[in-house]
């Protein structure tokens, strides 16, 4: 009998994308997190586990003696929805397999990796698990899995679900993980679950697979977020759901009691909290309950970081592909569900709440706290050329009803097996190809661009924007948050840092910006010429012109962007 206390582990984080759960850093999932809080409940002391993201060890080849000499060796990964990342890549299927292959103790793969892999993370493909050589595959819960490996020696274990009271342990024992990823402590989002499953069965889905909605206590959530900020987590996500509204409530109605507790728990726990955001609501648990909706949505608006987002899985405003793939919510329905965000929610902070939705000249320099994403999936059963025309016909009734959304996600279909999609594969998808890269292309010009000029227009200060990487001379960075936007800054700064941004400009998912506030005695000429009414030519006279005594100096109209530090402390 393999005694716990002598065993060494290593976890290897090949990230996760799924319906309701993400984990590309700088995410960090629940996955890794509750393995090893299942096997300290085993028995594993902390130091005797190690945790990799697959990004560490292509950066440092000699991490791999890590997973070739663990007795136990844990990998957890898989992409179920398709994406673009820039904070980390997603470990391929070759990569995957040479970790089986490296690891000499016993070997075991789990989490999302179950339903399935394809050799490219990308819509308009089908996806099957091949051998990928462990010794073990996790076919329910990993953590449940190396919780009971772990007992038997290493001999075996019984695929099975966790349970509640097994999770709230796992959650806080395997906090201590999070210290050991390369981002800890300042740039890490730590992805939490309130609730899996879903009552919908919408064809594309793995969700479903989990079965009906099973919720945490609100105590379950609150304890976790306690462990972790005990660790210096100081932002979180409720990312791990498929409908926050429905949070411990019957799975549909929308619960506000159980969402006050559960978000003025965590506000109550970690009060410096960096970060408070969520992902998933579902379009039509805000129209079949719309005042408990209201309630629920004013009560994440109190508690959460501004510049959230609420995903609404429209998938299509096409009625008979809604139809065909059991969709839950009509355009017209979600329609009303948008509005009903931006009237609770849509306001920025030093608003006016009463007025939201808040923009134009007169509104806060800063993100709205809560609005709708939406997300549209093609390749889906019954779709034509006219499902494209009624995607976009619903995406400008937004906008020329004066509503805004944060962000409009397309992708096409990924189909796995035991959805009722692996049918029908990913040929539509593939025949719409062509349709399908005109349609997103006009989306992002008639739709984005001015849509993203209307929820963060010129002067709207994004704070601590952590710098990223180099490209075309320019520095790139987000916030930290559910969809971040992209933020380009003339010139090559320092990676790593963080700093205050104020917009100047926009692309059509991205926006152009200048630290703020920028000091006009230092300032370069690229980030002069950068900010509204500037242009080369001022650019040039303001540097001519310095040093200044004050901002007003250099005119009234640059105020919001500009600051005069004193001569003798600038550059």
């Amino acid at each position: 009998m393999t005694d716990p206390a002598e065993l060494d582990v290593t976890i290897v984080d090949g990230y996760v994308d799924e319906p309701a759960h993400f984990g590309v850093p700088p995410y960090i999932s629940t996955y890794p997190r509750y393995a090893a809080g299942a096997m300290v409940d085993a028995g594993i002391p902390e130091a005797q586990i190690t945790y990799h993201t697959i990004d560490e060890l292509r950066e440092d080849t000699q991490l791999w003696r890590d997973v070739e000499d663990a007795d136990l060796m844990v990998y957890v990964g898989g992409m179920t929805v398709p994406g673009k990342y820039v904070g980390g890549t997603p470990a391929e299927p070759d990569e995957v397999r040479k970790l089986a292959w490296t690891a000499d103790g016993t070997s075991i793969i789990g989490g999302p990796v179950r339903f399935g892999v394809g050799e490219a993370n990308e819509g308009a493909s089908e996806t099957a698990r091949d051998d990928l050589d462990f010794d073990f595959l996790a076919m329910a819960d990993v953590e449940a899995a190396v919780y009971d490996l772990v007992e038997s020696g290493l001999e075996g274990f019984n695929d099975r679900y966790r349970d509640v009271e097994e999770e709230t342990r796992w959650a806080r024992a395997g906090a201590f993980v999070v210290e050991q990823h390369p981002n800890h402590p300042d740039y890490l989002i730590c992805e939490m679950e309130t609730s899996r499953g879903c009552p919908y069965r919408c064809s594309f889905c793995t969700e479903p697979m989990y079965g009906n909605p099973d919720f945490r206590p609100p105590e379950s959530v609150v304890d976790e977020v306690d462990a972790l900020s005990d660790r210096g987590v100081a932002h979180f996500r409720l990312g791990r759901q498929a409908d926050i509204l429905a949070y411990g409530g019957d799975g549909e109605a929308p619960n506000p009691d159980a969402l006050q507790r559960l978000y003025g728990g965590i506000r109550d726990v970690a009060p410096d909290l960096e970060t408070l955001h969520l992902d998933n609501m579902n379009p039509i648990t805000v129209v079949k309950w719309p005042e408990k909706a209201r309630e629920g949505i004013r009560i994440i608006a109190e508690h959460n970081t501004p510049g959230d987002t609420a995903a609404f899985g429209l998938e299509s405003a096409d009625p008979e592909v809604m139809s065909d793939n059991n969709l839950n919510v009509t355009a017209d329905e979600c329609f009303e569900a948008v509005k009903i965000v931006n009237e609770v929610a849509g306001f920025r902070p030093g608003g006016d709440r009463d007025s939201a939705p808040n923009f134009g000249d007169d509104a806060a320099r800063r993100l709205p706290k809560l609005l709708p994403g939406i997300n549209l999936v093609h390749g889906l059963k019954g779709e034509r050329r006219e499902t494209f025309e009624h995607n976009k016909r619903f995406l400008q009734r937004v906008y020329d009803e004066g509503l805004m959304l944060r962000r409009v996600n397309i992708r096409q279909v990924m189909a796995f097996e035991g959805t009722d999609m692996a049918e029908t594969g990913a040929d539509i998808a593939k025949d719409h190809k062509q349709l399908f890269k005109q349609y997103k292309q006009e989306v992002r010009e008639t739709i984005d661009n001015p849509m993203l000029q209307r929820v963060a227009p010129p002067g709207t200060v994004l704070p601590d924007v952590h710098l990223e990487y180099h490209q075309d001379g320019k520095t790139f960075g987000r916030q930290l948050g559910t969809y971040p936007l992209l933020v380009g800054l003339p010139g090559e700064r320092e990676l790593g840092r963080t700093i205050d941004v104020a917009i100047t400009d926009h692309g059509y998912r991205s926006v152009t910006g200048v630290p703020y506030p920028l000091d006009v005695n230092s300032a370069s000429m690229a980030e002069l010429a950068t900010v509204p009414g500037v242009g080369r030519s001022r650019a040039g006279d303001i540097v001519v012109g310095r040093p200044y005594e004050a901002a007003s100096e250099v005119g009234e109209d640059l105020r919001q962007y500009i600051t005069a530090r004193s001569p003798e402390r600038a550059d």
